[in-house]
């Protein structure tokens, strides 16, 4: 069916297409606070000098920033007997994009827009698309095309985007390894101080209720259960035994190390396998347990566990307070050079278990296909 082949794998290209222009727009435009107009027109900075110093690690930042967008919208745009149009769009639409955002940005005070840099990522999706091109024209888009259908199921392009997901939500500091979701207390906060004067104030508690820290066998079953969402969530739309098993190898070792990235980026190399706390291998090594024991288990039943499993994550992690730690990591993270990355970070960590949990109810309504 390659139809059906092709328009699975454009819409897939798609949606990560989306998600990255939507990264860009947020490292782009971060803190979004102190708009205003600083009396210079948007587009001069087109005609400014350039700049008199710059390093090399500005201009290989500038030219990978944009080149996986460009190299995403030529995918999306592939078609056989289009190349052409598909090497434009994804060399055109992004450098159009930057264009835009480097104009706004003149109205930003903490933000400077820069012709070199428009530059910078206009040559960067134009080397994305380029790579893009004559990847396709050497196959390997449509055997990515035939590797999804073969290994996947049919409809599973949201379960890829979430597990693409995960690992950068998880580079945002969390009061506990994996533990993605703890939003409750801050939608408290807000609700109070959005409600305030209005009738619907005294829908909310007076007090915020008392939280008692977790204890380290809670500790050890909220990390379990937060890592066999992503594995359950792979498992429900994997075709075969036998690459539930390699992807079971795969998520172990990709686990570790996105922990010890997320504890680099934070603390420093020195303390990137801190969290290593015997409690949290207690939690690894159950869920790594538990997930072989599902290897064999139908694709709606893994849906169904990988809900509740969420659920019951979700209950405990809300229900403890932060790390008094957690403070300390976020100023480390506004302070450092991923500052502008460390927004969209901490959204995709609050926001990623309900989406997974969206997701999850609708494959485990799902009616099993053959494949």
């Amino acid at each position: 069916m390659p139809s059906d082949r092709h328009d699975g794998q454009h819409s897939f290209a798609l949606l990560l297409a989306l998600w990255y222009v939507a990264l860009v727009v947020y490292a782009s435009l971060y803190p979004f606070h102190s708009w205003r107009d600083q009396g210079v027109s948007p587009w001069d900075y087109l005609w400014a000098p350039w700049p008199r110093y710059w390093t090399l690690k500005d201009v290989l930042a500038n030219l990978a920033g944009y080149m996986p967008l460009g190299f995403l919208i030529t995918w999306a745009a592939w078609r056989r007997g289009a190349r052409v149009l598909a090497l434009l769009a994804g060399a055109l639409l992004p450098a159009l994009l930057s264009l835009g955002l480097e104009a706004v940005q003149s109205y930003l005070p903490q933000r400077v827009p820069s012709n070199v840099d428009w530059l910078l990522n206009a040559a960067g999706a134009l080397l994305g698309a380029v790579l893009a091109l004559m990847l396709g024209h050497g196959g390997a888009i449509a055997r990515w095309s035939d590797f999804r259908q073969r290994v996947f199921v049919p409809d599973s392009r949201g379960a890829l985007v979430l597990l693409a997901l995960w690992p950068p939500a998880l580079l945002y500091p969390s009061s506990l390894p994996f533990g993605l979701g703890q939003v409750w207390q801050r939608v408290e906060v807000w609700l109070g101080e959005t409600l305030v004067d209005t009738p619907f104030a005294a829908w909310l508690p007076a007090q915020p209720p008392a939280l008692s820290e977790l204890s380290a066998l809670g500790t050890a079953v909220c990390v379990a259960f937060s890592l066999l969402v992503p594995c359950l969530l792979g498992y429900a739309v994997l075709a075969t035994l036998r690459q539930r098993l390699w992807y079971w190898l795969f998520f172990c070792v990709g686990a570790f190390g996105v922990g010890g990235v997320s504890a680099g980026l934070t603390y420093g190399p020195a303390h990137a396998w801190a969290w290593l706390v015997p409690q949290v291998v207690a939690g690894g090594v159950a869920a790594a347990l538990l997930a072989l024991l599902a290897l064999g288990l139908p694709r709606r039943t893994c849906a169904v566990l990988m809900l509740l499993a969420l659920a019951f994550s979700l209950g405990l992690l809300n229900q403890a307070p932060d790390s008094p730690y957690l403070d300390q990591s976020l100023q480390l993270w506004e302070q450092s050079r991923y500052s502008h990355f460390h927004g969209l970070s901490q959204w995709l960590g609050w926001l990623w278990p309900y989406l997974a949990l969206a997701y999850g109810v609708v494959l485990a309504s799902r009616r099993g296909r053959p494949h």
